[in-house]
């Protein structure tokens, strides 16, 4: 077997290590040494943006003049490369991501499979957590925010991440949503618990079986794509 050749890696505050590494062409985003993503299973975190962005895809009715995205975890760019195709122009399709090495390697080693993502015009990124970013925003900001940040909220990548799933977190995301707004969810599986919170929290919950591979034979993760219980009422 093909060796993996160590590209970089980062250590976050609270001792989480993240790593990227390539093994022939392809490229492996690891944390505390177990594959996180690589660039030969990106179908489910496409289907993130095609799935939350559907409501103000390009062309679509229903798009707003200037629609306005934010992307919870850069990853290896696939979600926001799949964002910026589904939106079209002019739009706004923010990043926010915790870890400037990882910028940095969608910068470079990744450009070779998905180009110069990070300096489409479009793009704009935002060093810093998730949470700090959102508690800043106004109310009606987005128009669709996808959110690709632990397996589960049971399964948290970083011990910090817990208060992404609180109530008063989730009642900020509905606020910073425009009306017809939507919040999507990559989960590596069904979290029952966490749909009750959303709906719980007013979110009207489509769950999206999603495949790692578009030939895979099963769907292994899932996908939550929330809205306002009061636009989607009617139409159940």
């Amino acid at each position: 077997m093909i060796p993996y050749e160590d590209l970089g890696e980062s250590k976050m505050a609270e001792g989480t290590v993240f790593s990227l590494h390539k093994r022939d062409k392809e490229f492996f985003l690891k944390y505390n040494g177990c594959e996180l993503m690589s660039t030969n299973h990106t179908f489910s975190e496409e289907m993130l943006s095609e799935t939350g962005c559907k409501h103000i895809q390009y062309a679509s009715e229903s798009r707003p003049p200037h629609p306005k995205v934010l992307i919870g975890g850069l990853g290896l760019g696939f979600t926001l490369k799949r964002a910026l195709e589904m939106v079209g122009s002019p739009a706004t399709v923010e990043v926010a991501e915790l870890m400037p090495p990882l910028i940095e390697w969608n910068r470079t080693f990744l450009v070779e499979y998905n180009g110069p993502l990070l300096e489409d015009p479009r793009t704009m990124i935002t060093q810093g957590d998730l949470f700090d970013t959102l508690s800043n925003k106004q109310s009606g900001t987005y128009d669709a925010i996808l959110l690709d940040i632990d397996n589960t909220p049971d399964d948290l990548i970083t011990p910090k991440n817990e208060r992404l799933y609180t109530p008063s977190f989730l009642e900020k995301i509905m606020q910073t949503l425009t009306p017809k707004g939507k919040v999507s969810y990559w989960l590596s599986e069904p979290a029952p618990k966490f749909k009750k919170l959303l709906e719980k929290a007013g979110f009207y919950v489509e769950e999206h079986a999603a495949k790692q591979h578009k030939n895979s034979k099963r769907a292994m993760h899932c996908i939550y794509v929330c809205s306002r219980k009061s636009v989607t009422k009617g139409k159940r």
